[in-house]
């Protein structure tokens, strides 16, 4: 076995994997609308708090009987084996409970003092299993009497909850958070945590496991981009109508779902009272039906067809009741509606009317079959009034 200190500092071991490029997703901007619902940001509630396996508690107990530190020391020479293990508080490196040769009491050495054989006889397991999603092996470790940190880091940053949410196992990602992983750890090359490496990696089913554990789905990148953001900009990036490409686009479809669902409410909106902004700025004041108070909305979240008719010049009226139907001159179906604010009623397409108020007029009038006078037929009503949208 080697000593303990080195002439040189030796490297944090970094093993090779398939998921450590130091910018591992391209970013492009993206709009994203939804049609006839609207967005707007859930109330914020507190993530559920994952509960440490003994494995973690056992951790504690031992930093409590074993405060000394290489510092504190004098140099023993030989490390007999690494019996545990800690993240640094920034998560730049590591420190290992080292049991010593010469019957020293244990101590914590940063990672940097001792070989690198040793570093590696104790950590390759770990990584390895965790960059093939090794559930069995995962396991085996974290039952081990080793006093392991589950968010131990690489030389990124990354731990293994990063790693197996970005190949996709779910398995392994709630045996991980279930043995005390930090869900909402950030790596130091970019500033990604598990959410985005799902999204980026195109794992719905791990995104919204993660979500349901308790991962905070407004973490931003070191870019200030959530996980939502990267998915609708990688779903941008991905080209439409490529049938080699059509996977991609449904799957990342599924995680903007999923985290869109974690951050959005889907609302109706009765009306859009103004708008403010242009571009990445444009916001709408959206009137919602449930009787909310009225909230300034970003643009990418109204639905599109509300905006066009705003945007068009449209405005929001309130019908009393359906008075007449007729066949238009392009064959389809126009109803005479009575307003509540005006005195003559008017004529209006039948996308235009609210379809209650047509069977209301549809039930009074004999189930509206057409009359023979030109093929319009009327009903003198006065029913409750409903909203829908005039010229």
């Amino acid at each position: 076995m080697e000593a303990l200190f080195l002439t040189k500092p030796i490297s944090h071991f970094k093993p090779k994997h398939s998921l450590s490029p130091k910018h591992p997703f391209e970013f492009h901007h993206h709009h994203h609308h939804h049609q006839s619902l609207t967005l707007r940001h859930k109330p914020t509630k507190l993530p559920t708090v994952t509960t440490a396996t003994q494995n973690h508690q056992q951790q504690q107990e031992q930093e409590q009987t074993t405060p000394k530190t290489i510092e504190d020391e004098e140099p023993y020479g030989e490390v007999k084996k690494i019996i545990g293990s800690k993240a640094l508080e920034d998560s730049t490196g590591m420190e290992y409970l080292i049991e010593w040769e010469d019957g020293h009491q244990p101590s914590w050495v940063p990672a940097d003092f001792i070989a690198k054989d040793v570093v590696a006889e104790y950590e390759t397991p770990w990584w390895t299993a965790a960059r093939k999603s090794d559930e069995n092996a995962l396991k085996t470790i974290l039952e081990a009497d080793d006093y392991r940190d589950v968010n131990a880091v690489d030389s990124d940053g990354r731990t293994a909850l990063l790693f197996v949410a970005g190949l996709g196992s779910e398995p392994c990602v709630r045996l991980l958070a279930e043995a005390g992983a930090n869900l909402d750890h950030r790596d130091n090359s970019g500033g990604l945590s598990a959410l985005h490496m799902a999204a980026g990696y195109v794992r719905p089913g791990v995104a919204k496991l993660l979500l349901e554990l308790g991962a905070d789905p407004e973490i931003s990148d070191d870019r200030g981009r959530t996980a939502l953001d990267l998915a609708r900009e990688l779903l941008k990036a991905t080209p439409k109508g490529n049938p080699m490409q059509f996977g991609r686009r449904m799957g990342l479809e599924g995680v903007v779902r999923v985290l869109e669902g974690a951050v959005f409410e889907y609302a109706e909106v009765e009306e859009i009272m103004e708008k403010r902004g242009k571009g990445e700025n444009l916001e709408y004041l959206v009137k919602w039906k449930d009787g909310s108070a009225n909230e300034w909305i970003k643009g990418r979240f109204v639905a599109e067809d509300l905006v066009r008719d705003y945007e068009a010049g449209l405005e929001y009226a309130v019908a009393e009741a359906v008075v007449g139907r007729r066949v238009g001159d392009d064959g389809k179906y126009e109803f005479l509606v009575k307003w509540v604010d005006l005195d003559e009623p008017t004529w209006e397409p039948e996308e235009n009317v609210d379809s209650e108020l047509v069977k209301v007029f549809d039930l009074s009038n004999n189930q509206a079959q057409p009359g023979n006078d030109n093929g319009v037929s009327t009903v003198d009503l006065s029913q409750n009034s409903s909203n829908i949208v005039s010229a």
